[in-house]
């Protein structure tokens, strides 16, 4: 069998995944690395999507491995290119039920200074967290009020991916990946800045970033990267996890997935105790 013929039919298998997996996405609608950022890879012919994202079988990857198209993903930049106004506006439309009672953010003259450090006591241990307002203000501004509010409390991370992706997804009271704050905003840095949307960039390890279900319905649940992921720039990126808080996450990446697999509820509960603003 020639290589092309491989490549078509590793191709073939790909898009019938992605069609299972947007299906999913739309039962369970807060997730990351979905697979309309994997068709877009592949229309681009770009084969290592599949392999990262998905962990396909040896014929997808020796497929993968032949193609002449080697995707470039450079880390993303954890700076703006230019520096916002002192002060912005935000917005936070009605988005759904709440799934804890939560008043809505300020919306007026938000700081786009300094850092904000939260820490999250976790029932595997601390997670220390530094907030930045220059690139994403109206996120920072937004998880500050909800960690302020108590609704991050006595919540567990629902979703540990281990495998293309390395997160821990936090941040939903119902613990099943499909709850929010009653109220969503706007994607911020880097899906603002850039130049084109189907390219991924690899957020790095000890970033941390918003989850979504499609452009502008970010809400309260991130996700933690306690590794490189390569994702489209799609998610708002808004801070750094500390020192403390990535052997945290080392610790629970070691202990898998809940009855094994790459991606799924984690085999150590992760549990917000409290979510302090310090």
């Amino acid at each position: 069998m020639s290589n092309e013929v491989r490549r078509q039919e590793a191709m073939q298998k790909l898009e019938k995944e992605v069609t299972s997996r947007e299906r999913q996405q739309k039962r369970r609608p807060w997730l990351i690395g979905g697979g309309s950022a994997l068709a877009l890879l592949l229309v681009a012919g770009l084969g290592y999507a599949g392999v990262q994202h998905f962990g396909e079988d040896e014929t997808t990857t020796e497929a993968a491995s032949t193609s002449t198209e080697t995707p470039s993903i450079e880390p993303l930049a954890l700076e703006r290119s230019d520096a916002l106004p002192d002060t912005v506006q935000c917005n936070y439309p009605d988005a759904g039920d709440a799934a804890k009672p939560v008043d809505k953010p300020a919306t007026k003259d938000i700081s786009t200074k300094g850092t904000v450090k939260v820490t999250l006591d976790t029932t595997a241990g601390k997670i220390p967290l530094e907030l930045d307002r220059s690139v994403s203000p109206c996120t920072v501004n937004a998880i500050t009020h909800l960690a302020k509010s108590g609704f991050y409390n006595d919540t567990v991370c629902h979703r540990l991916v281990t495998q293309g992706l390395h997160i821990l997804q936090c941040g939903d009271p119902t613990g099943q990946g499909t709850g929010g704050p009653g109220f969503s905003f706007a994607n911020e840095y880097p899906t603002d800045e850039a130049k084109d949307q189907q390219q991924p960039v690899n957020y790095p390890r000890g970033t941390i970033a918003m989850a979504n279900s499609g452009a502008d319905t970010n809400g309260s649940q991130f996700f933690l990267n306690y590794g490189d992921s390569p994702l489209p720039p799609s998610y708002t990126y808004f801070g750094k996890i500390g020192d403390e808080g990535l052997k945290t996450l080392d610790n629970v990446a070691a202990q898998g997935v809940e009855g094994g697999g790459s991606e799924g509820a984690p085999a150590t509960e992760v549990k917000i105790n409290k979510a302090s603003v310090n």
